[in-house]
């Protein structure tokens, strides 16, 4: 791996003149007067021997400039002063950071004085309706999960009938998505049984009690391969479950496959190969959250678990027609899940229907001490609340220009059409992307050791916007500028408090860069629906543009479903899923199915 260290020792002038300028400080110097205190500048020399020549390129790289005394006097004092903070990495004394182990600081998103989300539990169901059970077994597959529940709770349906409909489904059809990495059969046929058992006894834990489910293979389970989608992880065995696993355990639910992930949360291609979008096979499922987002699309689970650091979620929800609900940053428990970036993690649920989203995430919620940024938090939700009169923010630019399209601005009006108030917002023309400067440190701090040992390599994806190149140019960002990126990170949060006084939730194009980077470094929650269908002539993708493997052209339009994307305050998920559940319901998409899935 290329470094900041090794940049300077493979530099080509490093050796030149070095002798003559780098004079031991410390070799002659006289002992020190009793009582005098420490200074810095007066360590041992250690590392490379740099010159002049050596900070002039390494500043292109900072962009940052020095006058050539000052770059004299850097080199004169670079191996007394700097080098000695790189010794947990560099020697003798490596300290090795265990993966489970947390930085010091936390991000929290409520700021002070803020409003501190809902002050208590309230969870309301919609009424059950009377909904025969189906015949055919794809409408029961189909069916969203606040149905299933109904039907396994009044024992119409079996949990080991359904378990055996959605396996039955894998193994033909997810050929074509590779959207299962592990499948794990016996053991969910076992935990249905165990279901069928409890029900009869009338021990009936919830709406999820018997319902089979898939999650993102970054979330570990005792027993179960969990690969975090990379070749060299392919064996990895954990001896305990994610605290979100555990929860679900206890609500009954059927853990029936591990679903697949861009290699380590990037993107849709794992070792297997690349996750398809069942609407559109020649195009990817989006990531890193593809396997989540297809499965469920395809009907091969009853609900799935997703994560996100930036757009996991909501991309591929966008574009397989799902909904994904990305929970307020510390809602959910990460234990047991792979970090990627610990302020910016996030786990949720993706779903066919907004309620459903909902009941997930009434089961996941809660803090664990495996993971210091959780935290406890309320869930106040009644599927039957009035949205008449709730004011939805919108900046009137980005619902006018790509990627906006007709779907966001139609849902706008419906929006309107049911009673609430499109209030236009503003938010201030900064450099947004400089947040990501966090994102791309803490993911090289994450990363690490696949990078310095040479795992990355045997990753498949190798282009220049894959993690193994952009993690090992982290390398070179500056501290200065990760501390500055996290002080503009509380700026940009006091701006979202601000909107956030004046509306109850923002309607935004669910792929609007600076949204997606803004609301994940914030915190805020977001939830992502279908509402309505787009017309694509070319195959999408999440890569950038490569001309030596340009994407399938389409000679007729394609129809694919296309969402739109709802921000809610931090810790508001129940606002954020009654507006969701409004809009579901006048758009009326949500049962549509991939043709190619559908039976």
């Amino acid at each position: 791996m290329k470094s900041r260290r090794n940049f300077l020792i493979a530099s080509p002038l490093t050796v030149i003149a070095a002798t003559a300028l780098q004079p031991s400080l410390a070799a002659d110097s006289p002992a020190p007067t009793p009582g005098a205190p420490p200074t810095f500048g007066t360590l041992p020399a250690v590392g490379p021997e740099v010159s002049p020549a050596t900070f002039a390129e390494a500043e292109k790289l900072v962009q940052v400039s020095m006058s050539g005394p000052e770059r004299d006097m850097a080199a004169l004092s670079w191996r007394t002063s700097i080098p000695a903070m790189l010794e947990r990495r560099t020697g003798p004394r490596t300290v090795a950071l265990e993966a489970s182990l947390a930085p010091a600081t936390q991000w929290n998103p409520r700021l002070p004085g803020s409003r501190p989300g809902p002050l208590r539990d309230r969870f309301i169901r919609s009424k059950a309706p009377s909904t025969p059970l189906p015949t055919s077994d794809a409408d029961i597959a189909f069916a969203p999960v606040s149905q299933l529940s109904r039907w396994v709770e009044s024992r119409q349906l079996g949990s080991e009938r359904l378990t055996r409909i959605y396996l039955a489904r894998i193994a033909r059809l997810d050929p074509q998505l590779r959207s299962v990495i592990t499948l794990t059969a016996d053991h969910a046929l076992a935990q249905a049984r165990q279901a069928d058992k409890e029900i009869a006894a009338g021990k009936y834990r919830g709406p999820l009690h018997g319902i089979p489910y898939g999650v993102k293979d970054l979330l570990d389970t005792a027993g179960i391969a969990t690969t975090w989608g990379a070749e060299f992880y392919k064996n990895r065995i954990p001896a305990q479950d994610a605290a979100v696993v555990a929860k679900l355990n206890r609500a009954g639910a059927v853990l029936i496959a591990k679903l697949s992930l861009g290699a380590l949360a990037l993107n849709d291609i794992w070792f297997g190969g690349q996750t398809m979008n069942p609407w559109v096979l020649e195009e990817g499922a989006s990531g890193s959250s593809a396997g989540p987002g297809a499965a469920t699309a395809a009907g091969l689970v009853a609900f799935s678990i997703g994560s996100e650091t930036g757009g996991s979620i909501v991309s591929p929800a966008m574009r397989c027609g799902v909904t994904g609900l990305r929970p307020t940053f510390g809602r959910v428990a990460r234990t047991g899940a792979m970090t990627l970036c610990w302020s910016l993690d996030k786990l949720g649920p993706m779903t066919r229907s907004v309620e459903d989203a909902m009941l997930v995430l009434q089961a996941i919620s809660g803090p664990d001490a495996g993971d210091v940024g959780s935290v406890p938090s309320h869930l106040d939700f009644d599927a039957a609340r009035p949205v008449k009169g709730l004011k939805v923010g919108y900046i009137p630019a980005w619902m006018q220009e790509e990627p906006a399209t007709e779907v966001d601005r139609k849902a706008l009006e419906q929006l309107r059409s049911l009673g609430m108030a499109p209030t236009p917002v503003q938010l201030p023309d900064w450099p947004y992307q400089s947040l990501n400067t966090i994102l791309f440190a803490e993911g090289a701090a994450a990363f690490e050791d696949i990078m310095q040992d040479g795992r990355a390599k045997q990753l498949k994806v190798q282009v220049p916007d894959a993690w193994p190149n952009m993690l090992r140019q982290a390398r070179f960002l500056s501290a200065v500028d990760l501390v500055q990126a996290d002080r503009l990170r509380r700026k940009v949060a006091v701006e979202m408090a601000r909107i956030f006084s004046q509306v109850d939730v923002m309607l935004v194009p669910s792929l609007r860069d600076e949204m997606l980077t803004i609301s994940n470094h914030t915190g805020h929650p977001s939830l992502t629906l279908c509402t309505g269908s787009v017309q694509i002539s070319e195959a999408r993708s999440d890569w950038a543009p490569d001309p030596a493997h340009p994407l399938p052209k389409f000679a007729t339009s394609r129809t694919v479903p296309h969402g739109v994307t709802l921000i809610g305050r931090l810790f508001d998920e129940g606002t954020l899923a009654s507006i969701g559940m409004a809009l579901e319901k006048v758009a009326g998409v949500a049962a549509q199915r991939p043709s190619g899935f559908s039976a």
